[in-house]
């Protein structure tokens, strides 16, 4: 069998090997093996992909072959949604997720199907636009650890807490790259098939398919029929269709996550072209166009010619870095920078409910956009309250936005503030924040540590970016 593998590959199926029985029987029996051994409770991590649906198949009939009374320790099955993930895998994966619901209780297993997510605070919206994180790159990629690493490992420690112990079984395989090998290699116990998990305590690793070749994996699917209902026929599809591999499920730095045109985060811009984006635009799926064009626009801010354009010279705690050599460090994205993006993050919604299946389809959620408002009034002195005024422009309807019971102020109050500080010499984003911090603290009874801030705030470089710059290029003395 020629493989359609994760390496990319646009390779045509064609007749599969048959199944070596004798061997599918083994894997089954060890499985059976590792499950009847201790009471730990299984956490099994599903990315909809051909790696992770073949170890969770193999589970799952593995177990059909027990007694009822033998199912006794719950098996949850956990997916990891970044909320930025390409709508079509997403759709794909909530179906699988609901069949996988039904099925189990339809033939009394033990399997219950979830959802992870990161928390509303950590959403890659908050980062970016909120906080203005610039777009990961491989020097900085902030998203694994907020939206993968922190949900999927939430969950474990909670059934961790519940539980006292548990067994994560992943669909890895050591044919994937050298360093997985190794890895995997490093934290085997001894005389064992789990292996430790290389940062959760009481956390063990079970790793089914670890021996699997792309062929194994290919020839099982297109053979054995998918348990729950789904069709792997499909699964195919989606491969040729996207020409890539699925991210897997990441719950430390030891699993690689994507990066090189796989299924996953449609705003990625770790990689310089998402190849797999463009296979499903080419292949029929032109609604996906404007997500691909809102990619590139943010893989554009990368540009190091541009750099000074779109990012502040400040860092968020209002430090000002320089670079060896000279040269400044660049912080988040301007807030003009945020507002821009936010708008044109509404536009590609609106387009892709125009245009794609879902008229419903939901881009940025009405939870986030509240806490991006909450954000730049609270940290940017966005005293125009811009988010309510970009929605209604784009969208022309409006939120039932949260009410401010604090003292507000307007456009029109930052602008007679900065004439005010320009006729004394002070820097008005100095005062606008120390106005905004006093804002903060109306009403409270206690005021503890208020000298504090104040003189956190009065600290910070105030100088201007032409100041600091000149001041870079002056040679030590």
């Amino acid at each position: 069998m020629r493989s359609l593998g994760s390496e990319g590959a646009s390779a045509e199926l064609t007749s599969p090997e048959p199944l070596n029985l004798e061997r599918l029987e083994a894997r089954y029996e060890e499985i059976r093996t590792v499950y009847l051994r201790d009471q730990r409770p299984w956490v099994i991590g599903y990315s909809g992909g051909k790696d992770s649906t073949t170890a969770l198949q193999l589970i799952w009939y593995a177990l059909s072959e027990l007694a009822r009374e033998q199912r006794s320790k719950p098996l949850y099955i956990i997916s990891s949604d970044t909320l930025v993930e390409t709508p079509k895998i997403v759709d794909y994966i909530d179906t699988s997720l609901r069949r996988m619901n039904e099925g189990a209780q339809r033939q009394g297993l033990p399997f219950t199907a979830h959802k992870v997510s990161p928390d509303l605070n950590q959403t890659f919206w908050m980062n970016l636009i909120g906080r203005g994180y610039p777009a990961p790159s491989q020097r900085f990629r902030w998203c694994t650890d907020r939206l993968k690493i922190d949900p999927a490992n939430r969950f474990i420690l909670d059934r961790v807490a519940e539980h006292g112990e548990v067994v994560v079984v992943l669909g890895v395989r050591k044919a994937e790259s050298t360093t997985r090998a190794q890895v995997m290699s490093l934290h085997r116990i001894k005389g064992s098939l789990l292996s430790r998990h290389s940062t959760l305590p009481n956390a063990f690793v079970y790793t089914p398919i670890e021996d699997f070749s792309v062929e194994d994996v290919w020839t099982f699917l297109l053979q054995v029929p998918s348990p729950w209902g789904n069709k792997n026929s499909d699964l195919v599809a989606l491969y040729r269709n996207a020409q890539a591999g699925e991210c897997p499920l990441v719950v430390d730095r030891t699993t690689p996550s994507c990066g090189n045109s796989r299924f996953g985060c449609w705003t990625c811009t770790v990689v310089t072209q998402d190849k797999s984006m463009e296979a499903m635009i080419e292949n029929g799926e032109e609604w996906l166009e404007p997500l691909l064009e809102y990619r590139d626009l943010l893989a554009s801010t990368q540009d190091p010619a541009v750099k000074a354009q779109v990012r502040d010279f400040k860092r968020r705690d209002g430090r000002v870095m320089a670079k060896r050599g000279g040269g400044i460090v660049y912080g988040p994205y301007k807030l003009e920078v945020r507002k821009e993006l936010l708008r044109r993050l509404l536009q590609t919604q609106k387009q892709i409910r125009a245009n794609g299946p879902n008229p419903h389809e939901q881009l940025i959620s009405p939870e986030e956009l509240q806490q991006i408002r909450r954000l730049w009034r609270s940290e940017a002195q966005d005293w125009e309250d811009s988010v309510p005024r970009i929605y209604r422009e784009v969208t022309g309807e409006d939120l039932e936005w949260i009410a401010d019971e604090q003292p507000a102020f307007s456009g029109e109050d930052r602008r007679l503030l900065e004439a005010i500080c320009e006729r004394h010499d002070i820097p008005a984003s100095m005062v606008a924040k120390l106005v905004d911090l006093e804002r903060e603290l109306h009403g409270m009874s206690r005021r503890a540590s208020v000298h504090q801030r104040i003189a956190a705030v009065i600290e910070e470089d105030w100088r201007s970016e032409d100041e600091v710059l000149a001041a870079e290029s002056e040679p030590a003395s």
